[in-house]
């Protein structure tokens, strides 16, 4: 970790922040509360993977958004964002020697945790009221944020995977979403009369399941497919593509965010182009349905 040396003391708080929730928002507004009555820097301490990455990589999850998309959202909320390598040397530091980190490298005077947050590779079994009493012998005040019951990135994440998209939204307080690049696909969906964009996928990121949704495309209306297209061919890679609906552009090269709404129905295939064809017609009538009332 590198040694920060401006000026000023610093309220902080230490967490993964994978989607960046309603429950870190309640983190986040604590911190920043803290921070403007006793004028200190707010500022977030938070990782460059999960930890479980590095603890064990087979149980790792796949995460809600890219660390750039994370870290950005936090830094959108007025806080500073330091991100951590968690090697297997920052696996094994406890939460005292965490805590004096904060304290002898960051400047830090107070520290903000979630009512469910652990860290220290002795946090396991600690609850808030140790943290505040060890804060109190390095000198550091130690603020719990309200609770969000049931609000954390393992529920959300459950919920993505499930297709369950309004439980999703309503954890994140908005939409799942993907960011990826354009890329050229097989053009079988301007053949059909609905042209898509194939977006790509970011590594490591949670999927929903293969399926129909009503989502949107940089805030335009759309319907989007995730699978492998088995209607044209078997063993096609699962693909996210898009029709944007009542909209013709070139979208190749360009970044977009794909938002996912509601899952509409799961993928299957059809006997004919032509069944396809009808039904994608289908699909985008109640995508346009759902995204007026939404």
């Amino acid at each position: 970790m590198k040694k920060i040396m401006e000026e000023g003391y610093r309220v902080a708080t230490v967490g993964t922040f994978d989607g960046v929730h309603k429950g870190h928002r309640e983190v986040l507004r604590t911190l920043c509360q803290y921070a403007t009555a006793h004028q200190m820097r707010p500022m977030v301490i938070t990782f460059d993977r999960h930890p479980l990455a590095t603890v064990d990589p087979d149980r790792a999850p796949g995460m809600l958004q890219s660390r750039e998309a994370r870290d950005e959202m936090l830094r959108s909320s007025g806080v500073e964002v330091e991100e951590v390598e968690f090697t297997p040397e920052v696996c094994r530091l406890t939460a005292r020697e965490w805590m004096k980190i904060l304290r002898d490298r960051y400047g830090v005077k107070a520290l903000v945790t979630g009512y469910d947050n652990k860290f220290g590779s002795d946090g396991r079994g600690m609850e808030a009221d140790q943290y505040i009493e060890l804060g109190k012998e390095l000198s550091i005040d130690v603020v719990v944020a309200p609770e969000l019951p049931g609000v954390c990135s393992s529920a959300i994440r459950k919920a993505v995977a499930r297709g369950e998209m309004g439980s999703a939204t309503e954890m994140l307080g908005r939409p799942f979403s993907l960011t990826g690049k354009v890329e050229a696909g097989r053009h079988l969906g301007r053949c059909l009369g609905f042209p898509t964009a194939n977006v790509g996928i970011p590594t490591g990121i949670q999927m929903p399941p293969t399926g129909v949704y009503a989502g949107k495309l940089d805030g335009k209306a759309a319907v989007i497919n995730i699978g492998d297209n088995p209607t044209v061919s078997e063993g096609n890679p699962v693909t996210v593509e898009a029709h944007v609906i009542d909209y013709d552009g070139n979208l190749y090269g360009r970044e977009v965010t794909v938002e996912f709404i509601r899952r509409i129905r799961e993928e299957r295939k059809f006997g004919s182009l032509e069944e396809l064809t009808r039904q994608i017609g289908i699909d985008t009538d109640q995508a346009r349905k759902i995204l007026e009332k939404y």
